[in-house]
């Protein structure tokens, strides 16, 4: 069965992989870059000081410990474990793969990027109920998460199953730091 997924997926990766354009290029290797979005992040931690004022720090370790927790969970645990190849270096497909960023470390499974960027995004999520602008920060993170999760496949560093698993990751440990706060009394997760 497993090897059924891993074909399925590989299908699903040359097709998105393909999809590539030139003018589409620069603009794939800006989102999937980490330093690309230092400005984002200066907004992110403007909004949280301006909305949740003291409590905002108290947000900005719980964001840290879970975006820590979810790139160790990815990279110190499960590359090593599962040893999935990026599709950049499977002897399979590699000559397939549109890739013009560099191909990263060895193992792919489960995504970094993807891990991080929905652990922010349903943090984020969770500490602005109540908010009347709840619904637009949900779509802009999660919209943003779901961006540069799919451009790890774009440049051809990911598969489709690399980014869900990630993705899916980042909202538990979320969900999880989220409600050890709560437990413990801390506001703003005890609302």
């Amino acid at each position: 069965m497993l090897e059924s997924l891993d074909e399925i997926d590989k299908t699903i990766f040359l097709f998105l992989n393909g999809l590539h354009q030139d003018w589409l290029d620069p603009i794939m290797q800006f989102i999937t870059g980490t330093v690309s979005w230092i400005p984002f992040y200066i907004l992110i931690l403007a909004f949280l000081f301006w909305k949740f004022k003291k409590y905002a720090l108290v947000i900005l370790i719980a964001i840290a410990l879970t975006i820590t927790a979810a790139d160790q969970l990815t990279s110190s645990l499960m590359k090593p474990t599962f040893q999935r190849l990026r599709p950049c270096y499977d002897e399979q497909i590699r000559l397939q793969v549109y890739n013009y960023v560099g191909c990263g470390g060895q193992f792919g499974f489960a995504s970094s990027h993807a891990a991080n960027t929905f652990a922010l995004a349903m943090m984020l999520w969770i500490v602005c109920r109540g908010m009347s602008e709840r619904r637009k920060i949900a779509y802009l993170m999660f919209s943003w998460a779901g961006l540069v999760a799919y451009s790890r496949i774009y440049v051809g560093v990911h598969y489709l199953g690399d980014v869900l698993v990630g993705g899916i990751i980042g909202i538990i440990l979320a969900s999880v730091i989220s409600f050890l706060f709560k437990q413990m009394n801390i506001k703003p997760f005890a609302v």
